[in-house]
Order: C-alpha cells, then sequence, then structure tokens
C-alpha cells in the first residue's frame, strides 16, 4: 500500500448559478418545500415542532443518534451528529444554486416545461385540489401533511406525478449531499486521497486569439474535435507521422494541481451537464466525461480487451478486422504504451469480496488490469481527476507525446459545424475543415468568471477527424448536414443497477482502486453473449448515494451515514437493445431515448442476484438495491452473527435470505418506474459497418459518402462491447490513425483512394 500522505489542492470555483429565473417565486417556494420532504430537519417528538421538523420517536431518535456518534471519529462527536441530524437542505446557502445548475442542465427541455406545470398548478385552488386533496397550496402545508402528499404521488393513478416524485426525490438529495456542512466529518471523508503523492502533470500551452468581428481562420493537416482517448492516440499517430496536427476541445484544461475536485465543484467541471443527464423518461442517468482528456480523465482506470465472441459478431457483421491478427495487435499496443497490468494491485475492501464472494461460490472472477503505467494506485478518488499523474488517461500518456511531437492544441473551443468542399461527382463529400466559437479563460486565468474573449474560429484542413463521444459525435454531424438515418441510432449503453452492501464495520470503500476485480459468471446469459458482469463502484458519497435515496428524510439520513461502512457493486449487462441520440429542437442539446428493455433488465437482475450472494457471504449486515420495488435485505439480529465462522459453514442457506433471494426471483425484473439505472459507457451512435444503409462510417473509419471525414471514438463500436470500453476504443481508434497515416502518404504520392459511397 502506498504511504498515506496530504497536500494541498487548489481550489476550483464554479461559474455563477443560472438566473434564477428558470421557475417564479411561488414555483420556487413550491420546489423547496418539496426538498424539505427529502432533507428534513430531524428532531425527538418531545422538542420537535412537527410542522417544520420531522419527529421520531424519543428512544429511537437516541438510538440514531447513538449509532452515528459510534462511528465518529471526532472529539466533539455529541455535537456534530446533533448537528448532522438538525441540519435540512433549505439551511445550505448554496442549495438553491445547486437546483438551479441541476434544474437547467440535467433535465430535458420539456421535463422542465412538465416540472413547471405541476409547481405552477400546485398553487391553484383546481390544482391544488387534483394533486394534493387540499385547497391549501402544496407549499403553505405543515412539513407532517407534506410528508404524506409527497409520499402519496409515488403511486399516484398519474404519471407525470410518479415521475416528479422519483426524479424529485434524487435531485433534492443529489443536490444536498456535497454541500452538507457535516456529513464527510461525519462518514470521515478526507477532502485529500490518503495515499499516494501529487504530481505535476503536462505543460500543455494552448492557441490564443485576439478579439476581432471576423473568424479567425488558421490553417492545418489534420484537426481532431474532441480530447478523449481516441482523439488522444489519433493525435500522437498523426502528430508522430509528421503531419500538423490540431486537437480542439470545447472544456478548458484542468491542471493536476486541482486535483481531485470536491464533490461540489468536480461534477460540474469535468463531467457533461452537471454530472448527468437523463434520458427522456428519466429511467437511466447517463455519466460522461467533458474536460481536457475526456472519460480517460475520469474513468476508473479497468482495461478490459474486447472478448472473442464480440469480436466473431463484429466480424460477422461483414467486418473481419476484429478477429484480424491486426485488431489483436491494436489492443496489445495499447496496453503496452500505457503499461497496462493486474500486477501492482492491492484490492480493497469491495473488490476483495467480489473476489472472496466468487471464490466461496465458485463463481468465475478475475483481477482487472490497470493502466497505471506498470504502477501501484491506490487511489479511489480518480473519478474527481487523478492527481498522482499516474492513470494514463489521455491528458497524461496520448496528447503529452503528441504535443512532443508538435501538435497544436486549442481549448474552450465549440465545434459548430464541418465544413466542406463542393461535392465531387456530386455524389462525393470533400471535407474543408471545422468552425466553432471559441472562448477564452476569465480575467483571472480561471473558468469561474466571464470569457475575456469569444470569437469564430475556422480550421481549414485537409481531414477532420471527429472525436467528441458517442453523444455528441453523431450531433456534430447532424449539425453538419450529413443525412445518414443511421446517425444517432444504436445506441448502446451497458446499463446498470447499483446493489450497496452495509458492514458492521468501516471499511473505508473511497480508498483503494475504484475497479479491481470482475465477476464474469452472468456474462452469457443468453448464449449470445448477452448478461452481465459484476463490478465494483467508485465510492465518492455524493456520486453514489443519490441513487439509494427515497422519499424518507430519515433513512436517507441514515444511510448517508453510514457511508464509511458501505461497499457499492453494479450488475453491468451488455445490453442488446438499444435507443438512440437526437438534438433538443429548443436548445440543441443532446437528448436521449434509451429504456432498458426486459429482456437486459432480466439479465441485470440475475447479476445482481449473485452479487447479493456475494455480499451476504462476506458478512453484509444490510444490502439493498437502487429500486424501490426490491426490498432491501437487513440481516436479523437473530440470525447467525456477519462476524461469526458460523456464516462460513452456513453459506447462503440462511432461510430468512433464502425467502428473500426467491421473492427477489420472482418479481417483475427492474421496473424502471421504480428503478435508478446509470450508465458510464456509451457507444454506437455512429457504429462502423460495410454499408452504408446499415452503419455510419466504413471499415477504415471514414464516414460514408464522405472524403476526409473520420470518426475515432466509441460511437463506432457496432455493438456494445460488453467490457468497459476504454481498450476497445483506443485500438479501434489507432487503427483508424493507422489507416488515416497510410491515405495521407498515398495522397501525397499522387495516388488518391475513392470515397466508399
Amino acid at each position: 500500500m502506498a504511504s498515506v500522505t496530504t497536500y494541498d489542492i487548489l481550489d476550483s470555483p464554479l461559474p455563477p448559478a443560472p438566473p434564477d429565473t428558470i421557475l417564479n417565486q411561488l414555483q420556487w417556494d413550491t420546489l423547496l418545500a418539496m426538498a424539505d420532504v427529502v432533507v428534513p430537519t430531524l428532531k425527538p417528538k418531545s422538542t420537535a415542532d412537527p410542522k417544520v421538523h420531522l419527529a421520531v420517536d424519543d428512544d429511537k431518535f437516541n438510538l440514531i443518534k447513538q449509532s452515528i456518534q459510534s462511528r465518529i471519529d471526532h472529539p466533539q462527536a455529541d455535537a456534530l451528529a446533533t448537528q448532522y441530524l438538525e441540519e435540512n437542505a433549505l439551511s445550505t446557502p448554496e442549495y438553491k444554486d445547486s437546483l438551479c445548475r441541476l434544474l437547467a442542465n440535467n433535465i430535458p427541455s420539456e421535463a422542465r416545461r412538465g416540472i413547471s406545470f405541476i409547481l405552477t398548478a400546485l398553487n391553484t385552488l383546481p390544482g391544488s385540489l387534483l394533486l394534493t386533496g387540499s385547497p391549501t397550496p402544496f407549499r403553505l402545508q405543515p412539513l407532517d401533511v407534506r410528508i404524506s402528499i409527497f409520499r402519496s404521488w409515488k403511486s399516484s393513478y398519474l404519471a407525470p406525478m410518479r415521475a416528479i416524485h422519483k426524479s424529485m426525490v434524487a435531485l433534492f438529495f443529489k443536490s444536498w449531499l456535497p454541500l452538507s456542512p457535516t456529513l464527510e466529518r461525519v462518514i470521515g471523508f478526507p477532502r485529500v486521497p490518503v495515499h499516494g503523492n501529487p504530481a505535476e502533470g503536462y505543460p500543455y500551452e494552448f492557441l490564443q486569439f485576439p478579439p476581432g468581428d471576423d473568424p479567425e481562420t488558421i490553417e492545418t493537416d489534420i484537426v481532431i474535435i474532441g480530447s478523449g482517448c481516441g482523439a488522444g492516440v489519433t493525435a500522437k499517430k498523426l502528430a508522430e507521422a509528421g503531419h500538423r496536427v490540431i486537437v480542439v476541445e470545447k472544456s478548458h484544461h484542468i491542471s493536476t494541481k486541482h486535483f481531485p475536485m470536491t464533490m461540489k465543484d468536480g461534477p460540474s467541471q469535468l463531467f457533461a451537464n452537471g454530472g448527468a443527464e437523463l434520458s427522456d423518461d428519466g429511467s437511466i442517468a447517463v455519466l460522461s466525461g467533458s474536460t481536457w482528456g475526456g472519460g480517460g480523465t475520469v474513468n476508473w482506470s479497468a482495461c478490459l480487451q474486447t472478448q472473442s465472441f464480440v469480436r466473431q459478431e463484429w466480424a460477422d457483421a461483414g467486418l473481419p478486422f476484429f478477429t484480424s491478427a491486426a485488431f489483436q495487435n491494436c489492443l496489445d499496443r495499447v496496453c503496452d504504451y500505457m503499461g497496462v497490468s493486474d500486477h501492482h494491485i492491492e484490492h480493497n475492501h469491495g473488490n476483495r469480496v467480489l473476489l472472496e464472494g466468487a471464490r466461496k461460490l465458485g463463481y468465475t472472477a478475475k483481477p482487472v488490469p490497470q493502466n497505471t503505467g506498470n504502477q501501484a494506485h491506490y487511489c479511489g478518488y480518480c473519478a474527481l481527476g487523478c492527481a498522482a499523474n499516474i492513470k494514463q488517461g489521455p491528458a497524461v500518456s496520448y496528447l503529452a507525446d503528441a504535443a512532443r511531437a508538435g501538435a497544436t492544441f486549442i481549448e474552450g473551443f465549440q465545434a459548430d459545424k464541418v465544413l466542406f468542399h463542393k461535392q465531387r461527382s456530386g455524389k462525393t463529400t470533400v471535407v474543408q475543415g471545422v468552425r466553432g466559437t471559441w472562448t477564452s479563460r476569465d480575467a483571472n486565468g480561471g473558468r469561474s468568471g466571464e470569457p475575456l474573449i469569444s470569437r469564430q474560429v475556422i480550421i481549414n484542413a485537409k481531414k477532420v477527424v471527429v472525436s467528441c463521444g458517442s453523444l455528441e459525435s453523431p450531433l456534430l454531424l447532424m449539425r453538419s448536414g450529413l443525412m445518414n438515418p443511421q446517425l444517432g441510432r444504436n445506441l448502446y449503453l451497458h446499463p446498470v443497477v447499483i446493489m450497496s452492501a452495509t458492514f458492521d464495520k468501516p471499511v473505508r470503500p473511497w480508498e483503494g482502486g475504484i475497479l479491481t476485480s470482475v465477476v464474469t459468471e452472468f456474462e452469457n446469459l443468453d448464449g449470445r453473449g448477452h448478461g452481465s458482469k459484476i463490478e465494483t463502484l467508485s465510492m465518492l458519497p455524493a456520486m453514489v448515494l443519490p441513487l439509494f435515496c427515497q422519499d424518507d428524510g430519515l433513512e436517507n439520513r441514515i444511510l448517508a451515514s453510514q457511508a464509511g461502512n458501505l461497499n457499492g457493486f453494479i450488475s453491468l449487462t451488455r445490453d442488446r437493445d438499444s435507443g438512440r441520440v437526437y438534438p433538443d429542437p429548443v436548445s440543441g442539446k443532446c437528448r436521449i431515448q434509451y429504456t432498458p428493455s426486459i429482456f437486459d433488465r432480466h439479465h441485470m437482475l440475475q447479476g445482481a442476484i449473485g452479487c447479493a450472494k456475494m455480499a451476504y457471504i462476506s458478512g453484509a449486515r444490510e444490502i439493498r438495491f437502487t429500486s424501490s420495488a426490491v426490498p432491501p435485505f437487513v440481516r436479523s439480529d437473530t440470525d447467525s452473527d456477519s462476524t461469526a465462522s458460523s456464516v462460513d459453514e452456513e453459506g447462503i442457506n440462511n432461510p430468512s435470505f433464502q425467502a428473500w433471494l426467491k421473492k427477489l426471483s420472482s418479481s417483475v425484473a427492474l421496473p424502471p418506474e421504480k428503478t435508478y439505472f446509470a450508465s458510464a459507457h456509451q457507444m454506437g451512435t455512429c457504429r462502423m459497418g460495410s454499408s452504408p444503409k446499415a452503419s455510419v462510417v466504413d471499415p477504415q473509419g471514414q464516414v460514408w459518402g464522405t472524403e476526409g471525414l473520420y470518426v475515432a471514438d466509441a460511437s463506432v463500436f457496432p455493438s456494445a462491447s460488453g467490457v468497459n470500453p476504454m481498450i476497445t476504443n483506443l485500438a479501434i481508434s489507432e487503427w483508424t490513425a493507422e489507416n488515416l497515416v497510410k491515405e495521407m502518404e498515398r495522397e501525397r504520392k499522387g495516388e488518391v483512394r475513392t470515397a466508399r459511397l
């Protein structure tokens, strides 16, 4: 294990919140009155005012307080436990700003209009009678009445109210967690990782542009749009081949001196749309990196190569490259370059639960290689940026080497559209470059104030490589006038359901490598490569706890206080059934149309049941899922003690546990209206194929019907990869870059490849 250390981290203040005019005053008052239901002040009945406090039986309150206090390593544990229980969402000064950001960034425009409509209705007599059964507006009701009304919406006959209930519960809890003045001290979560040492990152330099009304025009050989994994390997390959390369990124670079970011600032600074994009029906939250280095800056270091059954599936679809030695060579090269290995892993508690639980149950499991440069890296904070500079994401490795080879970079560049010359022979569209809007940093060189300059920039280039990710690449191509009907379709997300296991003793789940083990027992449930893998979860409290929240303010507070004793696991499904992305008709932002199918949910549930068995046999006291359709399992005090040797003798044969498993197995598989699903893997929206009728890019990564336009990111996957997509993405992108290098060499020699139509 790495030595314990401490260091200072630079602040990363957020830009000002959107104006609160997103709602009017009555709507805000109503929304905040709802928030007070989910995160209320808790007091014993003897001192509580039920109009403003959640009154808890005195004996129960004291037991809860004593339990919380016993876990606090602080000289004033009693006062801290009291403060923690008595704080509420509305007592946090930045809470309204946080809600503003989430409403503006996370909620699609149509859903936001629906929320606004219901908030307005709750302030009218007819609306109040219909939705609450009372003529008194919701915001004026005492807390105990508001709690009853709000909970009734969970099973309302009105679908919009059920949707409002589900989304608002998560929204209110998510906004409170990173702002709580006491939570981190209560659970013992340190601001700075206790293992590892900080290191300086590569000193990137970025082009700057003077003010001006006319577009600034620059010339290059290749422009790469995006800075994630696909962009990084492509930039390195092309720059080292001697070509002029410009990499543009819509976000601004963040130095490792700011890493890891706080749970308050990190989601907005490092991820798209404030930390999660919701599908249209709200069934799944999609997490995607939006920073210098893209998803490679915030992922969990997992490096799994594409499996044989997936490679064969893609080859059978007309892409023999995937069963060739050439593809394997690409996989091996990217792994060798990043120092991918499982030799230096020290598993934390959660990963030991998977490996040891799998051993006891006879499941197939293995370590997950890490892209840590053949070094040990015992840090669980990498989802908020790697301060140690050990994780070999694009900003640490590929882009730095591209810079050394002469590549040029532009941050703060929002690509508006790809530009084309006039069509050649009436069929082939020849790329000309890209047009976008560049915004500078603020007057202090930061990202939290107004930019000093905003200017349109045109980059003329012989080749354009789109590497914006599976959510944004198809939207850029649509904005550029391409009409391929497959654009945006075939969206695969590896949907996950999350399970938490609470243990009697502290496990400090945020320490250690995030994802260093995988259970593959359930990965091929249909005989065609569809099923679930079981993996561990990043345990940064404010990122995982919202998925388990309820409309019960007391249970929410208890759950959050147990974060130091809690491990999280995911049942990650290789989805058979896909969705699509498309632009919002008002804002143009990415919209996601995706609901996990019953077929894929069944596989998710099978993996989750296996995960529950491993947690139980490892001594978990409580097991719960991110689904209100699945009741939590709590090990009874009359059952075998969770630390006793009798657990090993009994295995999973405890009658109460078996009864719970039977109920779970016979239930409807994770109904979307009662389940929080999540995704950190997006694939397929510009899929590769052998025909323009069924795909967007050809087997070399060039967009059908164009000359000089390529896509290099996970959007080209023909279907879901079934493994964490980084290595597959890098390998395919390297292949595309290699083909592009050869193409440009042929063009230099006067040989021209005819674009495939």
